[in-house]
């Protein structure tokens, strides 16, 4: 008798969605990596990191190794609360959860919060991991546009008060990347930010604050939601993926307790003791201001290469969003289907990620890709755009449409 896997309705309703990773491309040897959201790899501590690993097994010997680990995790904990008071967020000590990164962050928040009948609110676009997070607990979206000050928190607005009116559903939650966004690269401004704590507050939902990003600033940090925040509504998830090593798995959750409780319920002893204690070796010996200076100059010099590069080289028809930090920029272009453009793109040696990927309704996406400029050198930076102009020349409808370049 052929053997039956009785899954749980809650598994039954993930896989009616694509399975996880469908964005990531198979690419050919050589090809110029503008896809990848990755640290440049010469950025990546590796020979700090080394010696974090040699420091702390011979001061410790066994200890990093066990369940329980080494005497030097709560000093991680303690260096994340200092790091987010410089940023106007005092966190206690059990206000903040230590995560294998922020998608376990995400997930944990989505597992107490969310159920089939919750309904999450999303920017369109958004980050596609988190997509398919939400997709494993509920099926019911709010998508809110995003133009080049962010979620467009008046149409936001709109949305809920027309559901308010009508009996209808309101947001449990609200994801959102105000800072430096994926896949757009925008920030959401003073202003908006102001007006979504007042919408969470009048229509009682929470907000969960991803700045992943947030630390590769090329001028002064945005305030944070959180920081703004006086009512507690913000869950701030931080990482320290894109600023040190994304292998290590290291991320953060600040939040009230009574969201923490239960966040640390579910992640049980689910740790990784050893990275947790490297990464804390790591940070004491270096000057982690001085550090991130240094990733801010690299990546900002990146950036005015890629938006140099397309300036130079794609049609007028096309446009994007010019980031103040982060790693990606969101390109449009009129009248191309970009899942279609992938394949020709990386026969002639350059990858992006098609838009689709980052909406709810992929079809908003077709006309939209991302770019990275963190991951390749300037010179396949210049190399990859030019290469892309060509291919996006040949498929963009003629005659060009006017641009409307931000």
């Amino acid at each position: 008798m052929k053997t039956t896997f009785h899954f749980s309705k809650d598994i039954e309703m993930a896989f009616k969605n694509d399975p996880p990773g469908q964005w990531l491309s198979t690419l050919p040897p050589g090809c110029l990596r503008l896809s990848s959201g990755y640290p440049e790899p010469a950025l990546v501590p590796s020979e700090e990191i080394k010696l974090a690993v040699a420091r702390l097994l011979d001061e410790e010997r066994d200890l990093p190794l066990h369940y329980l680990g080494s005497p030097r995790i709560p000093q991680l904990k303690e260096f994340l609360r200092k790091r987010m008071a410089t940023c106007g967020v005092e966190a206690a000590e059990d206000e903040l959860l230590v995560t294998s990164g922020a998608c376990q962050a995400i997930d944990l928040i989505a597992r107490v919060l969310l159920d089939d009948e919750a309904l999450v609110a999303v920017e369109a676009p958004t980050y596609m991991e988190a997509l398919e997070i939400f997709q494993n607990y509920t099926e019911h979206y709010l998508t809110i546009p995003i133009d080049e000050k962010g979620l467009q928190t008046e149409l936001l607005a709109d949305l809920l008060a027309d559901r308010k009116v009508h009996g209808q559903p309101l947001p449990r939650l609200l994801y959102t990347i105000p800072t430096y966004q994926n896949p757009t690269g925008t920030t959401l401004s003073p202003e908006r930010r102001k007006h979504l704590l007042e919408l969470a507050e009048q229509y009682d939902f929470l907000i969960l604050e991803d700045d992943a990003y947030g630390e590769l600033g090329f001028q002064d940090r945005p305030q944070l939601l959180k920081a703004m925040d006086t009512n507690n509504r913000v869950l701030y998830v931080g990482s320290l993926s894109k600023v040190v090593a994304p292998g290590m798995r290291i991320g953060w959750v600040a939040a009230d307790q009574r969201i923490i409780d239960p966040l640390n319920w579910f992640k049980k002893d689910l740790n990784h003791p050893f990275d947790q204690a490297t990464m804390a070796s790591f940070l004491e010996a270096i000057n982690f201001d001085e550090h991130l200076n240094g990733l801010a100059s690299v990546y900002g010099a990146k950036c005015a290469t890629m938006l140099s590069a397309l300036e130079e080289f794609l049609p007028p028809a096309v446009s994007w969003f010019t980031p103040k930090g982060g790693y990606f920029v969101w390109v449009k272009i009129p009248g191309v289907d970009t899942s279609e453009l992938l394949p020709k793109a990386l026969a002639a040696g350059v990858s992006f990620v098609p838009g689709k990927y980052f909406f709810l309704n992929q079809q908003e996406g077709l006309p939209y890709l991302r770019l990275s400029f963190s991951y390749a050198s300037e010179e396949e930076i210049v190399k990859g755009v030019e290469l892309l102009a060509q291919v996006i020349g040949i498929s963009i409808p003629q005659p060009e449409q006017e641009t409307d370049r931000q």
